[in-house]
């Protein structure tokens, strides 16, 4: 194993452990690690498509619960995982599960919509995927699922100050091990609240910038995500990725 992947291994084995010892209260009933129980295909990803620096990292929020909560992936829809990045590898369980969000990993049959929105378009600029990652890498700031007791999928912005506080402290860490190892000169975060923590921890190292989440929870995004991601792109400078 190559240099920079094995320091974006370490850098995520040391995350995943930092976080599995959080303890969260209401409204987070229960929370999913993938980087434990889908350490697999996300050490895959690494090794398969890291061999050095790269130019352009960008970063999301937290898995989806139908995305990296299945496949270790970064916005990691089960169909393109598999279609487009090759990618497939045993997914466990974690400790505890919700009914109403089963891990069923490769043989979940639900889309992760932001992940076919991303990593579509990304799949219609780049046929082949190595020459996506050639010069970009994809990550997310925290990588914990956060669920409510009636398994409604929360965001990290939204836990209790202090809590929230422990946790950008590990996932900081994370993304400054990140940084160090690839060198970028681009950052982007997806979505206005990972572009903040990006910014915090990136400084002057690189450039920070950002491009719109895909949720199907933006009414801007449903309207036609990609259109609207090349064009934050094209305000920014940013050489078109999608």
């Amino acid at each position: 194993m190559n240099a920079t992947a094995a320091a974006l291994i370490d850098a995520a084995r040391t995350l995943a452990a930092a976080v599995d010892r959080m303890r969260f209260e209401a409204p987070v009933a229960l929370t999913y690690n993938p980087l434990v129980y889908a350490r697999a295909p996300h050490e895959q990803l690494i090794t398969r498509y890291v061999d050095g620096p790269r130019a352009l990292l960008l970063v999301g929020m937290n898995p989806g619960p139908f995305g990296m909560a299945q496949t270790g992936v970064p916005f990691g829809e089960v169909s393109l995982v598999r279609r487009y990045l090759g990618i497939e590898a045993p997914v466990g369980k974690p400790p505890r599960e919700h009914p109403k969000r089963p891990i069923l990993g490769f043989s979940c049959t639900k889309s992760e919509v932001s992940g076919a929105r991303l990593w579509g378009a990304i799949a219609e600029r780049f046929p082949d995927p190595r020459d996506f990652f050639a010069a970009r890498f994809i990550a997310n700031y925290c990588p914990l699922v956060f669920m409510d007791e009636g398994g409604k999928n929360l965001t990290p912005d939204k836990l209790k100050k202090s809590e929230r506080a422990a946790i950008e402290g590990a996932c900081d860490a994370h993304l400054d091990a990140l940084v160090r190892a690839l060198e970028p000169t681009l950052v982007l975060g997806v979505g206005a609240w990972a572009a903040r923590c990006c910014a915090r921890v990136v400084g002057a190292r690189a450039r920070v910038g950002s491009i719109p989440h895909p949720s199907p929870a933006s009414p801007a995004a449903n309207a036609g995500w990609a259109a609207l991601a090349r064009r934050a792109l094209d305000e920014q400078g940013v050489e078109r990725f999608l």
